[in-house]
């Protein structure tokens, strides 16, 4: 996507979504980075969903513009290959980034062996090093206790792995600031990190921590509602569901203006002694706005509602199903961060995949690049990165210590 990083070399072993997320992060900005997988069956790259034979969008949606690379990392001579390419030298080389266990070759003692200025970044599920993923850190944090319908019992889960996506990209933050730290300094660094951490830093950061150690309360069940000031979804007369917020004094004249005409809202502010402009005066009117909203989106057409709610300059939103939003041209077709590129590792099959989200401006911005077949980079690798003639390639495919391309 961009060249931002070009030169930059990154060994990355990975599973799951954080340490992925991370490295393809950095590859989008120009960095080389190199993923390897057990020759004898990563674990990724079969991880749901599946396109229909069987070949994983999860792999090319995670691993877009890296290499890939196959060793056998149970072998003694696999981990010498592992551990060269890590250690390689260079003043833009020497990174490694992980999830997996970082012990024996992969540990940073014995990286910093054999390059004094090494950096990595070792991601683990808690920081005493218990393993942990995003679900059963999710358990821990509070969220799914205050997550779904106000009449809701039990905890409700999160589908979307929130903490994974923020510890990977933390990864690639602490990364690009111990390269920074080297280039300034020459020393390298160890950075730990952990899933639970990220959860724990993010939860306090927004004030959740601080609510229940002050009020002694904990967060209420608000179903759909927004906390704090008002948002909730309503139903069109077609059926259809859009989601209204008003965040500000100007979304609250929008509203008014469009909706306010018989005096509903200026009733609300009379009996309660309250201006629907501040924050805390719209949440504990939630319910009477509620009443009025519904009444007014339930008698219109989603059509109707739209446009007048786009004309009101109102803060809103449609609803809609994965496959509906790709449809749905301002999100993707007409979205320049996006394009149809063919995936190798699913047999040339064309879909929209994203580039990075950051727009520099006056830099030329590059295709996004495809994930790579599973392998398809572990020649290239051995010979550009470690410089090993073809003859010594093939010996180690005939010693079954790497493997090339694979069509999973």
């Amino acid at each position: 996507m961009y060249d931002l990083l070009s030169g930059m070399r990154i060994l990355e072993g990975s599973a799951f979504v954080a340490a992925p997320l991370g490295g393809m992060t950095l590859a989008q900005l120009g960095a080389d980075v190199i993923r390897f997988d057990d020759i004898n069956g990563g674990l990724d790259h079969e991880r749901w969903p599946l396109t229909s034979d069987g070949h994983s969008l999860y792999w090319a949606g995670m691993n877009k513009g890296k290499r890939s690379i196959l060793v056998d990392v149970r072998s003694e001579e696999g981990r010498e290959l592992l551990t060269a390419i890590a250690t390689a030298p260079g003043p833009d080389a020497g990174m490694f980034l992980t999830n997996l266990p970082a012990r024996g070759w992969s540990s940073y003692d014995n990286l910093k062996t054999r390059r004094n200025d090494m950096i990595m970044v070792a991601l683990t599920g808690a920081r005493d090093g218990a393993p942990h993923v995003d679900y059963t850190v999710n358990a821990m944090t509070g969220f799914p206790m205050v997550t779904g319908p106000t009449n809701q019992d039990g905890p409700v889960n999160n589908v979307l792995p929130a903490w994974d996506i923020g510890a990977g990209l933390t990864i690639s933050t602490s990364l690009l600031a111990a390269e920074r730290r080297r280039s300034r300094t020459g020393e390298g660094s160890l950075i730990k990190l952990s899933l639970l951490d990220v959860a724990l830093w993010t939860t306090a950061n927004l004030g959740y921590v601080g609510e229940a150690s002050v009020t002694g309360n904990d967060r209420q069940r608000l179903g759909n509602q927004i906390f704090g000031t008002f948002g909730q979804t309503f139903k069109t007369r077609d059926g259809q569901w859009i989601m209204l917020c008003m965040f500000t004094s100007r979304h609250v004249k929008a509203v008014k203006e469009l909706m306010g005409s018989d005096g509903s809202f200026t009733q609300i502010e009379t009996e309660r002694g309250i201006r629907l402009e501040d924050e805390a005066s719209r949440f504990e009117a939630r319910a009477e706005i509620e009443k009025i909203v519904t009444a007014w989106v339930g008698a219109r057409n989603y059509k109707e509602v739209a446009a007048a709610l786009e004309k009101a300059g109102a803060l809103w939103s449609g609803y809609q199903s994965f496959r509906q939003s790709l449809g749905d041209p301002y999100l993707y077709a007409d979205n320049p961060m996006f394009e149809a590129i063919s995936q190798p590792n699913l047999d040339g099959a064309a879909f929209p995949i994203p580039g990075a989200p950051m727009w520099f401006e006056g830099l030329k911005r590059l295709s996004p690049a495809p994930a790579p077949r599973f392998g398809e980079h572990t020649d290239e690798v051995l010979a550009d990165v470690l410089g090993l003639e073809s003859g010594a390639i093939g010996l180690l495919h005939d010693k079954k210590i790497v493997k090339g391309p694979s069509s999973t």
